[in-house]
């Protein structure tokens, strides 16, 4: 039974790193196709103006908290979440899964050739790898039906899918039905940071909660989405106090 936090009529999955691995490994047994989505307080933002998001996070078969933000939020409400689980940690924790069992994984996703990139990176890392396909994320609609026949030939039992949030969330959900993987996860930017192309905030920042501070020194143009990371922690708040926002 899942042990998850509610935050804005969201179900967050209360879990370490370690418990996330073990629940992929659970939802790889099984026999239907499983979501996994990494959401942070900007794509919970997203979620509450737009109702087919919120409910395809409310569907996923996991939902970490991929956020400082989120991870907040819980202590205000009183139910504090036992820690962040960021995506692209989470992501090559399951590449380390390659050794001990046998996992197919396709790579959906990035700017061309940097899929390719990220996945000869992982090779150096998880030389036991199975990589079976690769995709990169500019596609029309006319292309979706060879490219969910590519995966599906592919034999992958992991669908890692790199558009960004919300693309890849409305695209697993719009699709998973036609694939025949085992788990489907959006992975938002990991591509880029795999391959290098994006470097991540030094573990300073990422260890207290200030990724976001990082990524506005850096992508000081990204200003206006990161405003969400305060409307989110505000509309919490009043939440909790019972007022109206």
């Amino acid at each position: 039974m899942r042990n998850t936090v509610s935050v804005l009529d969201i179900s967050v999955d209360n879990v370490t790193m370690e418990e996330a691995v073990e629940r992929f490994k659970i939802l790889l047994s099984e026999p239907k196709v499983h979501t996994i989505y990494t959401p942070n307080a900007e794509i919970m933002m997203a979620a509450h103006r737009d109702p087919e998001l919120k409910k395809i996070l409310t569907e996923a078969d996991m939902l970490l908290p991929d956020g400082a933000g989120v991870v907040l939020a819980s202590k205000i409400i009183g139910t504090p979440l036992k820690e962040r689980v960021a995506g692209f940690d989470f992501t090559v924790e399951c590449f380390k899964l390659s050794s001990k069992m046998n996992i197919n994984y396709f790579f959906l996703g990035g700017k061309p050739g940097v899929a390719e990139e990220a996945a000869a990176k992982v090779k150096i890392d998880n030389p036991d790898i199975k990589i079976v396909g690769i995709r990169d994320g500019y596609f029309t609609s006319e292309e979706e039906p060879k490219i969910i026949e590519s995966i599906n030939s592919s034999k992958a039992d992991v669908l890692l899918v790199g558009l960004g949030a919300p693309k890849q969330e409305k695209w697993i959900h719009k699709n998973k039905d036609k694939l025949n993987v085992k788990v489907c996860i959006g992975v938002g930017g990991t591509f880029d940071g795999l391959s290098g192309k994006a470097k991540r905030a030094p573990a300073f920042f990422r260890n207290n909660g200030l990724e976001w501070l990082y990524r506005l020194y850096k992508e000081p143009w990204r200003y206006k989405r990161m405003m969400d990371l305060p409307r989110f922690i505000l509309l919490v708040t009043f939440k909790k106090l019972g007022l109206k926002k």
